[in-house]
């Protein structure tokens, strides 16, 4: 989550740039927190409190307008039939990372994924992107190696993983969860630390806070933390009741270790409905 979040506030700025050198700052005067943010706390109320997603979604939405969220999102909002969006982008991969942290198997955190897709992402393609989010971090946060995280979420998804960041950069502006997460995840594939994926994911020089926000997530989970060069001046941007909720999460779901790194508690998840 805290991932997410981070990697939100360093792609805030660096949408429609050039890339990054390796050696530049990830975060600037003018870094802020965007729509993933916002959403991204909402996932994690959702599942303290078991509030539902759509009505959950759409009020933090209202309480935190002008956060860049997409023309179809506003739409959904102010829709007062509360249709459901047929959407394929990526909107809920940027903001599923919560559950990757909340359940004890696969199967439940893929239902879940599911679940807070439908909302807004109710086509097949955005609900995979959510879902093979959840499996990267479900896998880096048991252990796993890049290379059986790469292996199960082509396998189950059907995502080519085996391309380079140079495969990856120069393709535009992609918001369709097809295209725009399998690149997200080649960011934290070829990373070296969290400082690295996200460096990568700014550089495929797309829709750069999504993808940093999802290459972030996953990268929290297999280096086991956010250095707290990052962490501290992100938190410190955010509004005390989105900071509540993060401290609320951590303390249900996450622990820290003696390294300052996190690890996942004992506590279970339970399904919402």
């Amino acid at each position: 989550m805290l991932g997410a979040i981070v990697g939100d506030i360093v792609g805030s700025v660096h949408e429609y740039r050039t890339a990054m050198s390796g050696d530049a700052p990830l975060l600037e005067p003018a870094s802020r927190f965007t729509d993933e943010t916002v959403l991204t706390v909402a996932v994690a109320d959702c599942l303290l409190h078991h509030h539902p997603y759509a009505e959950t979604l759409r009020a933090y939405a209202l309480a935190y307008p002008d956060r860049r969220y997409s023309t179809r999102f506003i739409k959904w909002i102010e829709d007062p039939e509360r249709s459901l969006p047929n959407s394929y982008s990526n909107g809920a991969a940027g903001r599923v990372s919560p559950i990757g942290w909340a359940f004890d198997t696969l199967e439940e955190t893929l239902e879940e994924a599911r679940k807070s897709a439908i909302p807004t992402h109710n086509h097949p393609d955005g609900i995979a992107g959510a879902q093979a989010v959840v499996t990267a971090i479900f896998m880096a946060r048991r252990g796993e190696s890049r290379d059986a995280i790469r292996t199960a979420i082509e396998e189950r998804f059907g995502y080519d993983l085996h391309r380079s960041l140079i495969d990856c950069s120069g393709g535009g502006w992609f918001e369709a969860a097809e295209l725009s997460v399998p690149e997200a995840i080649v960011a934290f594939l070829c990373s070296n630390d969290v400082e690295s994926a996200l460096h990568n994911a700014v550089n495929l020089r797309g829709d750069a806070d999504t993808q940093a926000a999802i290459a972030g997530s996953i990268a929290e989970a297999f280096y086991n933390g956010i250095p707290a060069s990052l962490s501290e001046p992100c938190v410190a941007m955010l509004p005390t009741t989105f900071r509540s909720i993060l401290n609320e999460f951590q303390l249900r779901y996450c622990m820290a270790t003696s390294d300052g790194r996190t690890s996942r508690t004992s506590t279970l998840g339970s399904t919402l409905t």
